[in-house]
């Protein structure tokens, strides 16, 4: 027997709209949540409409999308994304992880001045953008146990072009054996000389890899950095897996 679950949503403005302190059932698979009180706006004035999540204005609160969980050893797992932020001081986590509390989330992975620090106590893979680091960046991670792994280190840098307004667009996926890979694109590059369409940041496939029986939940979320109110615009937000009921 073979099949995929999935949980997603493409925002044409007629969600949840308000205030929340506590997690929220946006439909019947995906939760938003976070640190501080966030603000949920649903509008169209974009193409298509968008989910625009704020945080409440203290350094450290965020915005969280959250579906799942899934399994690798069920199958193949993708989660999809396009996004964008209101300003550049801040930070941004999109993909798989294992461990994130509903109730206090912190980001599963910071970068700050050249060094990644792995927060989350599981397993984790997606790429990361933090203002705290030097170099302003995507970069594509993967670490278990608050620790890099596979050849993960400090991110593998995306090269990409940093602007607030601008929309991103990311898939990540994790394969059965634990192995998985990073892409990123953005839109508004007239020129066609950057990564306006999907490039891949990285392929992690060696040494050690994530563990394919944990539970991940597709994940996406902003953090400030600056103690200033800051919103993430989300076009769609889509996460599916495999059932391939083989084990």
């Amino acid at each position: 027997m073979t099949g995929t679950i999935g949980s997603g949503k493409n925002y044409f403005g007629s969600d949840f709209v308000g205030a929340n302190s506590s997690a929220a059932v946006l439909d019947a698979t995906i939760q938003a949540f976070g640190v501080g009180t966030e603000t949920y706006g649903a509008t169209t004035n974009e193409s298509g409409g968008i989910l625009a999540g704020g945080t409440e204005g203290n350094d450290n609160d965020n915005f969280v999308l959250r579906a799942g969980p899934f399994a690798p050893r069920d199958g193949k797992m993708t989660v999809r994304a396009r996004f964008k932020y209101s300003n550049v001081d801040c930070a941004v986590w999109f993909g798989f992880t294992e461990t994130l509390d509903s109730g206090t989330p912190v980001m599963p992975s910071e970068f700050a001045t050249t060094s990644m620090t792995y927060r989350g106590s599981g397993g984790m893979i997606g790429i990361n953008y933090d203002a705290d680091g030097d170099t302003d960046d995507f970069r594509a991670v993967m670490g278990d146990g608050s620790a890099a792994i596979s050849d993960s280190s400090n991110g593998i840098r995306a090269s990409a072009t940093l602007t607030a307004d601008r929309w991103f667009e990311s898939e990540v996926i994790l394969n059965e054996d634990g192995s998985g890979e990073i892409w990123l694109g953005h839109s508004g590059n007239a020129n066609q000389t950057g990564i306006n369409k999907l490039k891949l940041v990285k392929r992690f496939s060696t040494a050690t890899l994530l563990t394919n029986t944990d539970l991940f939940f597709a994940c996406l979320m902003i953090e400030e950095r600056s103690g200033n109110s800051r919103t993430m615009e989300v076009d769609y937000f889509y996460g599916e897996a495999g059932r391939d009921w083989r084990y």
